[in-house]
């Protein structure tokens, strides 16, 4: 072990052999390492339904923290559906329903589409009008086969009236080839005894069966015929977490599709059938996250309105659509907004966002570094095994890989955060250490990722400018060396660089 390489770490750390040791915590948010405060706020956010912002550099669990967040929120209880305005099409309704009443919606629809027989267990005539049953030798076959594969008679039942017909000696053949490609009828009348009672009964071809429809899945069905028609666009069962990072104004706010004609009742698409919910409302009841808020621009001014107001309206985007003469209206998104950005960017947020952010949430500055601790390194070998369990395409590290890891750990805090003694937080970069010492484990087909693979994934997987500074001695070095004569003719380093004693052709 040479002198930069770490001593043994915390007792924890001494009792195990490989990270297959190491439980993982159920809970998402055990899982963040390094930002109690943060994960403290975020259960406060989860259990009081707050807003969140997250401000850190890049790398430190911002994302980890809102998804975890989600999935300590209650599943979605409300199913919101855009409903046909006959009166005036281009404004449906919006119809929000409980899971009770979904459910129960459900159970009508599974009533309304009947039980399925055998065509055996039908009653004779019943199969032989369908199409099931020879009325000739009583064979069962398909309703597809016309005529019966045993006597090739007709399947349909109109030969048996023909033995009383004048003319049946006539018309028989005629009959038998005219209506042989009918093979009985699709639907069945009938009535039945049921607990003492007489009642209606439907016996529909469903290809190899029989469907039945009793007395109450015909008045289901009637009843689901009566509604007017609509579409979900936002179902009860969905995930929680809403990821909106980059997302365009359609893809945030909604939309209302195209139809080249323009909603024609016989030609086009109903305008409610046309409505696309946004980020905003699928993320109803749950969280909305969006990373590089800044970067929305005025885009963020309609996130400030989904939540003062809860609702928001889709309309049709674009001017040129048929969808712009939509639009639906209190269309809801009670979300939690958890919004993320990097220090410098905090600026560009808008004020009355951060300030309603602040009325009903928390701000929090995410850690770079926690102290070197026998706990803490304890917490870095637990994202080892994390980072190797969510891969799951690399095999489990050694305790000396583990070592080196936190020892990394150790390096890196000292030399982005100038901080002695303590361990950094910037957690993707040694994700990334971590996946590349894995990989070259795997070309060696070793067992587990073992110290040499953490040595060397160190050396490989280096940023591309620390390589620029080795091979040319700059950054500004490279950028010379790797440009053609007429590149750097044409680039301002040259002119700076030809003329650095001369200030006014250099700035020139």
């Amino acid at each position: 072990m040479t002198e930069e390489e770490p001593e043994t770490t915390a007792a924890m750390l001494d009792s195990i052999e490989t990270t297959e040791e190491i439980k993982i915590s159920s809970d998402p948010l055990e899982r963040v390492v390094g930002q109690d405060e943060a994960v403290r706020l975020a259960r406060i956010a989860a259990a009081q339904r707050r807003h969140f912002l997250l401000v850190g550099p890049p790398g430190t669990g911002k994302s980890m923290i809102a998804q975890a967040l989600s999935l300590h929120l209650h599943r979605p209880t409300e199913e919101i559906r855009v409903v046909h305005n006959p009166e005036n099409p281009e404004r449906p309704m919006i119809e929000v329903k409980s899971g009770g009443e979904v459910e129960k919606e459900a159970e009508s629809k599974g009533s309304a589409e009947g039980e399925f027989i055998d065509p055996k267990e039908s009653p004779v005539n019943v199969a032989e009008r369908l199409g099931y049953r020879c009325a000739n030798c009583g064979t069962y076959s398909s309703p597809k086969e016309t005529f019966c594969p045993k006597c090739s008679h007709t399947k349909a039942t109109y030969g048996k009236g023909m033995a009383n017909n004048p003319f049946g000696d006539l018309l028989g053949g005629l009959v038998e080839v005219t209506m042989g490609g009918m093979a009985g009828r699709d639907r069945v009348t009938t009535t039945r005894k049921r607990f003492g009672k007489e009642e209606v009964v439907v016996f529909e071809r469903a290809g190899e069966m029989i469907k039945v429809l009793d007395q109450k899945a015909l008045e289901d069905r009637r009843n689901l015929e009566r509604m007017s028609p609509r579409k979900v666009i936002v179902p009860i069962d969905r995930n929680p977490f809403v990821l909106a990072t980059g997302a365009s104004e359609t893809e945030l706010l909604g939309d209302v599709r195209h139809d080249p004609y323009g909603g024609h009742p016989q030609l086009g698409t109903q305008p409610y059938d046309r409505v696309v919910a946004g980020a905003i409302h699928s993320a109803h009841q749950g969280v909305l996250f969006i990373d590089e808020l800044p970067h929305l621009g005025h885009l963020q001014r309609f996130i400030l309105t989904g939540m003062q107001e809860k609702r928001f309206p889709i309309t049709g985007r674009n001017p040129q659509s048929a969808g712009a003469s939509v639009r639906v209206d209190s269309v809801p998104c009670d979300f939690i907004f958890v919004g993320a950005c990097n220090i410098q960017d905090l600026s560009h947020i808008l004020s009355p966002l951060r300030s309603r952010i602040n009325g009903g949430g928390y701000e929090v500055l995410l850690e770079t570094v926690m102290p070197d601790t026998g706990e803490n390194r304890s917490k870095i070998a637990q994202f080892v095994a994390q980072e190797i369990a969510m891969d799951m395409k690399i095999p489990h590290a050694t305790r000396e890989a583990v070592e080196l890891i936190i020892h990394e750990a150790r390096k890196r805090a000292k030399a982005v955060d100038s901080r002695d003694k303590s361990l950094t937080l910037r957690l993707r970069e040694l994700g990334g250490l971590i996946r590349a010492a894995g990989d070259i484990a795997i070309v060696e087909e070793a067992k587990y990722v073992e110290g040499k693979h953490i040595r060397d994934a160190i050396r490989r997987a280096r940023p591309v400018e620390e390589q620029i500074r080795e091979r040319y001695g700059s950054y500004m070095g490279g950028v010379s060396k790797d440009m053609t004569t007429s590149e750097r003719e044409s680039s301002p380093y040259h002119y700076w660089n030809v003329h650095q004693n001369d200030d006014r052709m250099g700035y020139r």
